[in-house]
């Protein structure tokens, strides 16, 4: 496809920014404040500039035992009073008091590295965060979510974040993050030319897409991107992403493929992604849930094809090496027969995730979906919401070096440990669930969180781009 040809594809279905004349409140979902604070406390255009070109805006005192949502209507309206810059200061500013979360039904805490940062850091993101996505390009590269199989966690953030009112704004000038909604499989299925092994098609059309947005909008050039960010679950996503520097270098990328050794997913930055096969659109959570620790008799299962550098040696220590573990290359019709693959998992203490071609594997969030403690052999990879979850807490990490002495490691974990680890993974399922209609701490919100915290702690870096 040509210049000319992308040009005409990108620009499809455009348009035109709304000028806004009054201020959008940053109220929080189902905040009963929200009804008043519209009728009472929007200002005119020309009031609001004369507060903001103030040199100094010192926000009121809030201790810090006063959680975010129940904030004062003072402190809301300075709040809505203040650029996305000066909001991102304040919010970074709040969490440095995260009050203290002792019992918290929504939380548990020994998922969490710190349970009262991330409650704060959530809260703040829930009042405050606005993002802007890009309406140009036609589907069904663009606003088109794919929401079936193993890729199907981009389409799913693309459904829940073109559908949301919460955190959207069709004003530029209020975002403090800019979404590129487009799918790398469906760029995949529309541009790849079937065993060229040539992703340079791939690359040059997203190099073409970032190049028209930045000569039509200033937004990308005002920070080269650091605070644009894109989601991608195929394996492809980095790459894709190579021949515009801009776009590989500075965006936030959410990726399934968070490979911190490959030098394009930066850790404490980018976003790793969880992948989530779903099979059933209409019934994203279907077949969840396992059986009790007591109808566990496997001790490890694995089933899936050999490919990468993990899987054949896997096979190779322990396929038919053991009645306690079991290992398959693909699981066998005379095994499957008599037991499912999700059955297996169901029925298993330890659930096998080794990287494939690249470090991602859906396995772990199946683990999850059947309570069955993921054990991850991944040297590379970056774990989903890493930087606010404890994996130790839920899951086992065994080094590829290490894949012969998988049942020594496994059967020298404590009952009690392990009891543990298990729980643990029923508690953290709520947050790796792909709701029909998203709700508080499911993956959306994880992910969301994630993009808004990699946005929050880049911001002075952003702002001096």
């Amino acid at each position: 496809m040509d210049l000319e040809n992308n040009m005409n594809v990108l620009l499809g279905n455009v348009d035109h920014l709304e000028a806004l004349h009054h201020v959008q409140l940053a109220v929080p979902y189902n905040s009963s404040a929200s009804h008043n604070l519209s009728e009472n406390f929007l200002k005119t255009d020309e009031k609001i500039a004369h507060i903001r070109n103030r040199r100094h805006i010192e926000p009121p005192f809030v201790p810090s035992h006063i959680p975010v949502r129940n904030m004062s209507d003072h402190m809301l309206r300075y709040i809505t009073l203040l650029t996305p810059d000066e909001e991102l200061a304040y919010a970074k500013k709040e969490l440095q008091n995260a009050p203290l979360v002792t019992d918290d039904p929504d939380l548990y805490a020994p998922l969490f590295r710190n349970v009262s940062t991330f409650k704060r850091s959530y809260q703040l993101m829930e009042l405050i965060l606005r993002v802007y996505i890009y309406k140009e390009g036609k589907r069904p590269i663009f606003h088109h979510p794919y929401l079936r199989g193993i890729y199907s966690s981009e389409g799913w953030f693309m459904k829940h974040m073109e559908e949301n009112s919460q955190f959207v704004t069709k004003d530029p000038k209020k975002a403090h993050l800019f979404y590129l909604p487009y799918s790398v499989r469906q760029l995949q299925r529309v541009l790849y030319v079937p065993n060229s092994h040539n992703l340079r098609p791939l690359s040059s059309f997203l190099r073409d897409y970032v190049n028209v947005l930045a000569a039509k909008y200033p937004f990308w050039n005002h920070t080269h991107g650091s605070d644009h960010f894109m989601v991608a679950c195929h394996d492809w996503g980095p790459y894709t992403l190579k021949d515009h520097p801009e776009l590989l270098k500075n965006t936030i990328k959410a990726l399934c493929n968070a490979d911190h050794s490959e030098g394009i997913f930066v850790s404490g930055k980018d976003v790793s992604l969880p992948e989530t096969t779903i099979k059933n659109p209409r019934r994203p959570l279907r077949n969840l849930g396992g059986k009790r620790v007591s109808q566990r008799a496997i001790l490890a299962f694995f089933a899936g094809h050999v490919h990468g550098r993990v899987r054949p040696r896997l096979i190779k220590y322990w396929s038919d090496k053991d009645e306690s573990i079991k290992i398959y290359a693909v699981l066998p019709n005379s095994v499957s027969k008599t037991m499912s693959y999700a059955e297996h998992m169901k029925s298993s203490k330890y659930c096998i995730c080794p990287m494939g071609f690249e470090v991602n594997s859906p396995r772990i969030v199946e683990a999850i979906y059947y309570e069955c403690v993921p054990v991850i052999i991944a040297d590379n990879l970056v774990l989903p919401f890493n930087e606010v979850l404890n994996w130790t807490a839920f899951s086992v990490n065994i080094a590829e070096k290490d894949i012969p002495k998988l049942k020594d490691i496994l059967l020298g974990i404590p009952m009690n440990h392990y009891l543990t680890m298990q729980n643990n993974v029923k508690k953290l399922q709520k947050h790796f669930l792909w709701n029909s209609r998203p709700t508080r701490y499911d993956l959306f919100h994880m992910i969301l969180h994630s993009l808004w915290l990699s946005r929050l702690n880049h911001s002075q870096i952003a702002h001096q781009s």
